[in-house]
């Protein structure tokens, strides 16, 4: 189990960590507590990660609807399950899980947002109209608990570009881009496209390479 670390001080401090065993397999689950605001950020460790080779991860921020309540306005609970999933079949990864709901307005504002959806906005036009930014998460929590575990690159499981540039400049290197498509459905298909044309999200699954003429 990790050891609390002096990187860690400024931003927030190491608490604790514990088993967790879960269907796919038996994570350490670690415990940070941030400083501004109290929260409990949390990382899910599998197998050696501090050994300077790009580890497989997911930065997940949290969403109580559809990481727990099971909903399918989003893709949120199905990436997490995905990402958990991939990185026991690897035996070696890190699941970062940040306390910031509903892309940083919190879990109220975020069913407000709904309401606005169903009178007919899209997922960003609903965060504008109430103030908020299209997508208020921050992601700097991230390089001290990385650094927590001595991990400085990464095979980064996501469709956003803009949580790759964030690992960039906080000096995390994302060797690969790992894409996570699941869920697309009924319920959140305009969702998920308005990510695609709003936020600039890649939905669109990586095409197999072509072969060329001589090559199996």
């Amino acid at each position: 189990m990790a050891m609390p670390s002096p990187v860690t001080e400024e931003l927030l401090d190491y608490t604790t960590s514990c088993a967790l065993p879960t269907p796919w397999a038996q994570f350490t689950l670690h415990a940070f507590v941030e400083h501004a605001t109290g929260k409990e950020h949390l990382a899910m460790t599998l197998g050696e990660i501090g050994n300077g080779a790009p580890v497989l991860a997911r930065v997940h921020s949290e969403c109580l609807t559809g990481d727990v309540l099971f909903s399918q306005r989003c893709d949120c609970g199905a990436q997490l399950e995905g990402a958990l999933k991939r990185i026991a079949e690897e035996g070696r990864g890190i699941l970062l899980y940040l306390r910031q709901e509903g892309r940083g307005i919190g879990l109220v504002n975020k069913m407000r947002a709904y309401r606005l959806q169903e009178a007919g906005a899209d997922t960003v036009e609903a965060n504008l109209a109430l103030g908020f930014h299209a997508d208020a998460r921050n992601y700097e929590l991230c390089q001290p608990m990385f650094a927590h575990f001595g991990i400085h690159a990464l095979r980064l499981m996501t469709n956003n570009p803009r949580k790759i540039d964030a690992m960039e400049k906080l000096g995390v290197s994302v060797s690969e881009r790992v894409p996570l498509l699941v869920n697309r459905n009924a319920f959140n298909n305009s969702y998920l496209n308005t990510k695609e044309a709003k936020l600039g999200h890649m939905m669109t699954p990586l095409a197999e390479p072509v072969a060329q003429d001589g090559e199996l």
